[in-house]
């Protein structure tokens, strides 16, 4: 037990699409003393990686590619010899994106979703005019059209109508006249079922039986 060593007890993967495997080799190319050696070495490797996209790996700008991503790897320590420039590690640190800041909102309908939540704080600060009252009517459908995909059964316009007003802090409000909301059975007829995947039960027929 003591000779298993798991992956997490080893070092980061720089690319982890490539796999353990295509980094160690690439560890044992740069700890070769003979420069001829490491050629050929960098070489097999790129033919692997290659590999991986058979249909890209003769494309001279893929090949460029690969090349890079081969001294990424190496952590730009592999000294070989490139048919193409070899990429600066300090460009490459400059070039390296931020990360996406994942959004953490916990909204109290959940189901709504955060965009619902965005629209409605957004048409709060417009002016009131028919174009909000339009905007407003349109927040409610789709708040009933989420509602319907989550419920999956029916849902009264008087519930949709109270969860607007709460998240918006009671501020919006659908005008009497543009009452009542879409109906419930438009939004599931337009609903695809089964995954959108048609069942061919009723067209197989059964084998004839042979005695």
């Amino acid at each position: 037990m003591d000779t298993l060593v798991y992956n997490t007890q080893k070092k980061k993967l720089i690319i982890p699409e490539y796999g353990r495997h295509i980094h160690d080799m690439i560890d044992q190319a740069v700890a070769l003393k003979d420069k001829e050696k490491r050629n050929e070495m960098a070489k097999a490797i790129i033919g692997v990686m290659g590999n991986l996209n058979p249909h890209l790996r003769d494309v001279p700008d893929f090949q460029h590619k690969l090349w890079a991503q081969l001294f990424i790897m190496s952590d730009f320590q592999l000294d070989v010899e490139s048919p193409y420039d070899k990429p600066s590690k300090e460009v490459y640190e400059k070039r390296k994106p931020n990360n996406l800041d994942y959004p953490q909102n916990y909204p109290k309908y959940r189901f709504y979703g955060n965009n619902i939540k965005r629209m409605i704080d957004f048409t709060v600060n417009w002016d009131n005019s028919e174009l909000k009252g339009k905007l407003i009517l349109t927040i409610a459908n789709h708040m009933k059209k989420c509602f319907l995909n989550w419920n999956k059964d029916s849902v009264e316009d008087q519930v949709i109508l109270d969860h607007l007003l709460d998240l918006s802090d009671g501020k919006l409000k659908v005008l009497d006249e543009d009452l009542p909301l879409t109906d419930s059975a438009e939004f599931l007829r337009s609903r695809p079922k089964n995954n959108g995947y048609k069942s061919n039960n009723k067209s197989r027929k059964k084998p004839k039986r042979r005695y």
